[in-house]
C-alpha cells in the first residue's frame, strides 16, 4: 500500500500531465510490472503528451502484460525509456486509437514494427508495403500484416511526422498492397482461371485519388480479357470468380476482424451490371448510357493491381471522355442537383455532425474542385489530377480559383480531413459522424494539438472551418469561371459562336445570344480599353453569374461601361483595385434599384474602390446634413436646391444599397456577413438619417426662398413609424408630423400662415416629378389624421392631448424623433409627448383591450385581398406588425419604470425588455429574429424590384434573386420560403402569448 502522500503526490502528477482519472491511473501504475513507469519521469512526460493519456495508459497496461515474462516486460519498458522516437510512436498510436491497441494485446511483438522507422524511410510506397505483407498466404494473416502496417502509418500520422496528405497517400498505397496481396491469394486458390484471363484492378475514389481515409469502403471497377486463344466468355467468368474472391478476402471478417469492404458499385450499371467487363463493353457504355456523375467519378480513376498494363489501356481509353463531359447538355446542373441530393438524404439528426456529406464538408470540397476541373481541364491538362490538393493547388496557379480561396480550402480540407482521421483510428470504424461525448471530443482535440480547451477550441475550429467551406463552396461550386469570351480576342478564336453559347448557357444566362452582343460590343477590337476589358470580363461573367439574373448584370455591366468607357479612371480602377470589380458585379447583378440609382450617377463606381472598405461606409446624419446645407445654400432657387439635395441623396442610397448588397453577397476576400440584424441596422439607420438630412436641406431652401435667413415662426419636424425609428427601409414614407411656435411679437396667424406655406412648398419641391426613388411625407399620424391641420403650435398639440388624445395616439409617439428644424423646440415636444408614452402606473385593462381590439381589426380590415398571410411581411402572421404591437404595449405598459423601453428602436426596446425580464430570452430572440427576417425580406424586395411591396415576388427571377441576398444558393427557393414560414409561425405563438395574453 502507498504511503498516502506518496499517493497524492502521484496523483498530482498524473493530474497536471493531462489524466482525466488519475485515481485509476494511480491504480495501474501500483502494478510491479509498471514500475519503470511510476518512477520515470520521461514516460509520464510521453504519456501526457499523447491524445488521450489514460487511454495511452491503459493501451501500455495490457501491452506488458502481454508479453510473457518479467525479461520480455522490462526489456519493452526499458526500450521506451531509452528511445523517444519509438517512445512518442507507439505511446502516441496507444493514446489515439484503442483498435491498434487491441491489436498489440493480441500480437504483443508487432510493437517491434515501430522500431525500424528512421528518417530514411518514413514515407514508404506501394513496394515497401508489399514487402510487409509478401508472408500472408490466406485471410487471416493478411489482415494481421495490414494491421501492422496500419500501426506504422498511424504512428508516423499522430506524432506529426507526415501530414494529412502523406498520411492519405500512403493508406492509398497500403490499400494497393494489400489489393495484389488479395488477388495472389486469390490466384493462387484458382490457377485455372488466372490461366485463361487478364484482369486489371482499377481504384476509384479517395483510394484511387492517393487519398484514402483509415477506414473507407475501397472503390473500384474490374477490366477483364482473354489471353490469346481463350475463350471470351469463359475468360470474363474466370475474372469474375477471380475479382469475387479477391473482394471475400478483404471484406469478410474473420477472428481477426476484417480489412475493408471492397465496393464495386461504382461500375457500369451499377450492382445490377456485371462485376467484370471487357475494354471494349466499358467504352460502349461510357459512349451510349453513362450519366455524368459516372464521368465525374471516373476522373479519379487509377490502375492498382493486376495486369496495369491492361489497367493504364482502360483509363487512357476513356479519358477523352471524362475531360469531354462538361460539354453533355446540363453537364452543370446535373453535377449540381447530384451535390443537393446528397445533402437532401442525410437524417436531419445527423446533419450538423455530418462531416463529410453536410453542408461545409469534405464533399464539398471534393465537388467544387471536381466541376471546376471538369470544366477547365479539357484545355489545360495541368488539371487532370485524382487528388483534390494537388487539383487545388494547379487551380489556383492556373488562375480558375482565386489564390485566397485556394488557401483557405487547402487548410480547411486538411483539418476536416485530420478530424476525420483522428475520428475513425479510435475504433478503426467507418463513420464520419463527429462524436457528442467530451471525452472523444477532447481526445480528437488534443490530438489535432489543441490542448488548452481542446472541447471547445475544436469545435471552434470545426465550425469556422466548415463556414469557410461553405461559402467558397457556393462561390466556385455554382459559379465556374467558364473562358466564355475566349473567341473575342483576336486571333484566338476558339470557340464557335454555338460553343459559346453552350458555354453562357452552362453558366445561366437566359439570353445568352443578347449575352454574346454585349460581349463583343465591349471587348472586341485592338484598343487598350478592350484588352482590358477582355482581362476582366472571363471573371465578371463568373461573378453575374453566382447571381439570380446574370444577364441583368452583363446588360448593366456594358450601360456603366458606354458611360464611363473613356473616363480614364474607370477600367483602371477595375482592373487595379481587386474589390472594385466584385464589388461592381454584385451590385449590377442583384436587382433593379442600385444599378438603376447608378445609371443616373455612374460616378458612383468609383465608391465600390476604396480598398479599405470605408468607401461604402453610410455617412453619419451630421455629416449628410452639412454636405446637403452645403450644396443648398449654392443653389439659386428652391427647386435647384432639391435637385441638388436629391444628387446626394441618390448617391447615398446607392452607397447604402450597394454596402448592403456586397456585405449579403460576400466577396472574395470576405465572407458574407452573418448577423443580419447589422445588416438590418446599418441600412435602416443610414436611410433614416439621409431622409433626416434630406429634410433639413429641403426646410433651409424654403426659408431661405420665402423669408431669408429667419422664419416668423420657430419650426420642427419629429418623425414618426419607422421614419423616428432609425428604421426605414429603401422605399418607405417618411412619417412626420409639423410643429411651430411664433417667434416673439409675431402674430400667431402670421406665424401660421408662414409655418403652413412652409409645409406645402416642401411638400410641392420633393414631390416634383423625378428618376430617383420618391420621398413621400406622410402626416397621417398627426391629431385628427387626415382631418386635422397639417402644421400646429406645440400650444395646440398640448391641449388636443390633453383633452383628446386616443391610445393609438400615444402609442403612435412612442416612436417621436426631432430629425430636422429648431432642436429647441423639438426637445420641448419631446418633454410634452413622453407622458403620453410612457404614462405613469402604465395602462389601464380598458386601454390594453382597446389596442388589442385595434390590432384584430387592422388584421382583418387592412391584409389585401388574396395576400398569403403567411408571407406577407408587414401585416401577415408574426411580421413586422405582430412584432412592433408586442414591444410598443410592453413600452406603454412599462416604461414609465425600465429607462430602457424609453427609446423609438424596435430592437433595442425588446433588449430592454428582455433584459428587465419582461419576456424571457428565447421569446425575445424569436421576435427579434422573425422582426430582422421580414425587414431583411422588405429591403430585398426593393432593392430586386426597384419598387417596394410588402410579399415575396411571385416571378422566378425575381424571387430567386431575393434568396440570393437572403443567403439562398440556387435550388434553395423553398427553403427561403419555409423557413421564413418557420421563423413567423414562431413568432406568431409568442406574440399570441404575450400581446393577446393567450
Amino acid at each position: 500500500m502507498t504511503a498516502p502522500g506518496r499517493r497524492s503526490s502521484t496523483f498530482s502528477r498524473l493530474l497536471r500531465h493531462g489524466f482525466t482519472d488519475p485515481s485509476a491511473a494511480e491504480r495501474l501504475l501500483e502494478s510491479a510490472e509498471l514500475e519503470p513507469v511510476r518512477s520515470d519521469p520521461v514516460l509520464l512526460d510521453a504519456l501526457g503528451a499523447t491524445a488521450d493519456p489514460d487511454l495511452a495508459l491503459h493501451g501500455l497496461v495490457r501491452l506488458v502484460e502481454a508479453h510473457d515474462g518479467h525479461t520480455a516486460q522490462r526489456e519493452l519498458l526499458d526500450t521506451l525509456i531509452a528511445a523517444k522516437p519509438l517512445r512518442d510512436r507507439l505511446l502516441g498510436v496507444l493514446g489515439a486509437s484503442a483498435a491498434l491497441a487491441d491489436h498489440l494485446a493480441r500480437h504483443p511483438s508487432d510493437w517491434q514494427a515501430l522500431v525500424t522507422y528512421e528518417p530514411q524511410d518514413l514515407h514508404p510506397g506501394v513496394a515497401e508495403f508489399e514487402r510487409g505483407l509478401a508472408g500472408a498466404t490466406d485471410p487471416v494473416s493478411l489482415r494481421v500484416a495490414y494491421r501492422r502496417c496500419l500501426l506504422s502509418i498511424a504512428a508516423r500520422d499522430v506524432c506529426g511526422t507526415t501530414d494529412l496528405a502523406q498520411t492519405a497517400a500512403e493508406l492509398a498505397d497500403l490499400a494497393t498492397a494489400t489489393l495484389r496481396a488479395a488477388l495472389a491469394i486469390a490466384r493462387t486458390a484458382a490457377p485455372e482461371d488466372a490461366a485463361l484471363c487478364r484482369l486489371a484492378v482499377i481504384a476509384m475514389g479517395k483510394c484511387g485519388g492517393h487519398e484514402l481515409n483509415y477506414v473507407s469502403d475501397v472503390d473500384v471497377i474490374f477490366v477483364g480479357e482473354a489471353v490469346d486463344g481463350a475463350d471470351e466468355g469463359k475468360a470474363v467468368q474466370a475474372a469474375t470468380r477471380l475479382a469475387s474472391h479477391m473482394m471475400r478476402i478483404c471484406s469478410e471478417t474473420t477472428i481477426e476482424g476484417s480489412i475493408w469492404p471492397v465496393d464495386a458499385n461504382l461500375r457500369p450499371e451499377g450492382r445490377n451490371g456485371p462485376l467484370v467487363r471487357t475494354l471494349s463493353s466499358h467504352l460502349a457504355y461510357y459512349q451510349r448510357w453513362a450519366k455524368t456523375w459516372e464521368f465525374q467519378a471516373l476522373l479519379k480513376a487509377r490502375p492498382v493491381a493486376g495486369d496495369i498494363e491492361l489497367g493504364e489501356e482502360y483509363v487512357a481509353t476513356l479519358a477523352p471522355l471524362v475531360w469531354h463531359a462538361a460539354e453533355r447538355d446540363n453537364f452543370v446542373a446535373d453535377v449540381q442537383k447530384m451535390r443537393r441530393r446528397v445533402v437532401e438524404n442525410i437524417p436531419a439528426t445527423q446533419i450538423e455532425r455530418e462531416l463529410k456529406l453536410g453542408p461545409g464538408g469534405l464533399r464539398d470540397v471534393e465537388f467544387a474542385v471536381q466541376l471546376l476541373q471538369l470544366v477547365h481541364a479539357r484545355a489545360d491538362t495541368s488539371l487532370r489530377s485524382g487528388t483534390t490538393l494537388d487539383a487545388l493547388k494547379a487551380l489556383a496557379a492556373g488562375g480558375y480559383v482565386g489564390r485566397a480561396d485556394a488557401v483557405q480550402l487547402d487548410a480547411a480540407y486538411r483539418f476536416l480531413r485530420s478530424m476525420e482521421h483522428r475520428i475513425q483510428l479510435y475504433r478503426l470504424r467507418r463513420t464520419h459522424l463527429v462524436p457528442e461525448n467530451e471525452a472523444d471530443l477532447r481526445r480528437i482535440g488534443r490530438s489535432l494539438g489543441l490542448r488548452s480547451d481542446p472541447v471547445v477550441e475544436l469545435n471552434r475550429e470545426w465550425k469556422r472551418h466548415a463556414a469557410v467551406v461553405r461559402r467558397l463552396h457556393e462561390k466556385l461550386f455554382y459559379r465556374p469561371l467558364l473562358d466564355a469570351v475566349a473567341q473575342l480576342a483576336p486571333g484566338e478564336a476558339r470557340l464557335s459562336p454555338d460553343a459559346a453559347r453552350e458555354r453562357l448557357v452552362a453558366l445561366g444566362y437566359a439570353d445568352p445570344a443578347a449575352a454574346l452582343r454585349h460581349l463583343e460590343a465591349l471587348a472586341s477590337g485592338v484598343t487598350r480599353k478592350a484588352a482590358i476589358q477582355r482581362t476582366l470580363l472571363p471573371v465578371l461573367l463568373g461573378w453575374f453569374a453566382d447571381s439570380a439574373d446574370p444577364d441583368a448584370g452583363l446588360l448593366n455591366f456594358r450601360k456603366v461601361s458606354d458611360a464611363l468607357g473613356k473616363t480614364p479612371w474607370y477600367l483602371r480602377l477595375l482592373r487595379d483595385e481587386g474589390a472594385a470589380a466584385e464589388n461592381l458585379a454584385r451590385v449590377l447583378s442583384a436587382g433593379r434599384l442600385a444599378p438603376d440609382l447608378l445609371m443616373r450617377a455612374p460616378e458612383a463606381v468609383a465608391l465600390l474602390g476604396d480598398g479599405d472598405g470605408g468607401g461604402l461606409e453610410p455617412r453619419s446624419r451630421a455629416h449628410l446634413e452639412q454636405e446637403i446645407l452645403a450644396a443648398v445654400g449654392r443653389a439659386t432657387g428652391g427647386e435647384q436646391a432639391v435637385t441638388a439635395a436629391r444628387g446626394v441623396r441618390r448617391r447615398e442610397l446607392f452607397r447604402t444599397a450597394a454596402a448592403d448588397i456586397v456585405a449579403s453577397y460576400g466577396t472574395e476576400e470576405t465572407p458574407a456577413v452573418a448577423d443580419q440584424g447589422a445588416l438590418v441596422d446599418l441600412v435602416g439607420g443610414a436611410v433614416s438619417d439621409l431622409t433626416a438630412a434630406t429634410l433639413a436641406g429641403t426646410l433651409r431652401a424654403v426659408v431661405r426662398d420665402g423669408w431669408g435667413e429667419t422664419l416668423p415662426t420657430r419650426f420642427t419636424i419629429i418623425g414618426m413609424g419607422r421614419f423616428g425609428g432609425h428604421e426605414l427601409g429603401y422605399g418607405s414614407d417618411a412619417d412626420v408630423l409639423f410643429v411651430h411656435e411664433p417667434r416673439d411679437g409675431v402674430d400667431e396667424q402670421e406665424a401660421a400662415r408662414a409655418a403652413n406655406a412652409v409645409v406645402s412648398e416642401m411638400r410641392r419641391l420633393l414631390q416634383i416629378p423625378s428618376t430617383d426613388p420618391p420621398l413621400l411625407i406622410d402626416a397621417d399620424l398627426r391629431p385628427e389624421g387626415k382631418s386635422g391641420p397639417l402644421v400646429r403650435t406645440l400650444k395646440s398639440y398640448e391641449a388636443y392631448y390633453r383633452r383628446w388624445s386616443l391610445v393609438w395616439e400615444s402609442q403612435a409617439l412612442l416612436r417621436a424623433e426631432v430629425v430636422a428644424g429648431d432642436d429647441d423646440l423639438g426637445r420641448r415636444f419631446i418633454e410634452l409627448v413622453d407622458p403620453l408614452r410612457y404614462p405613469a402606473e402604465g395602462l389601464g385593462d380598458e386601454a390594453v383591450r382597446e389596442i388589442r381590439r385595434l390590432k384584430a381589426r387592422m388584421e382583418s380590415e387592412r391584409l389585401p385581398r388574396g395576400a398569403d398571410p403567411t408571407l406577407h411581411t408587414k401585416l401577415g402572421r408574426g411580421g413586422l406588425s405582430d412584432v412592433e404591437w408586442t414591444v410598443q404595449l410592453l413600452q406603454l405598459q412599462q416604461g414609465w419604470v425600465e429607462p430602457g423601453l424609453r427609446t423609438t428602436r424596435t430592437r433595442a426596446a425588446l433588449a430592454a425588455a428582455c433584459a428587465a425580464e419582461l419576456l424571457s430570452t428565447e421569446d425575445a430572440a424569436i421576435l427579434d429574429e422573425a422582426w430582422v427576417l421580414a425587414t431583411r425580406v422588405r429591403n430585398a424586395v426593393m432593392l430586386v424590384r426597384g419598387r417596394a411591396g410588402d410579399t415575396f415576388p411571385s416571378g422566378g427571377r425575381e424571387l430567386a434573386a431575393v434568396g440570393r441576398y437572403l443567403g439562398y444558393g440556387p435550388g434553395h427557393v423553398g427553403d427561403m420560403l419555409d423557413d421564413y414560414r418557420r421563423t413567423t409561425r414562431r413568432a406568431r405563438a409568442v406574440v399570441e402569448e404575450l400581446f393577446y395574453g393567450a
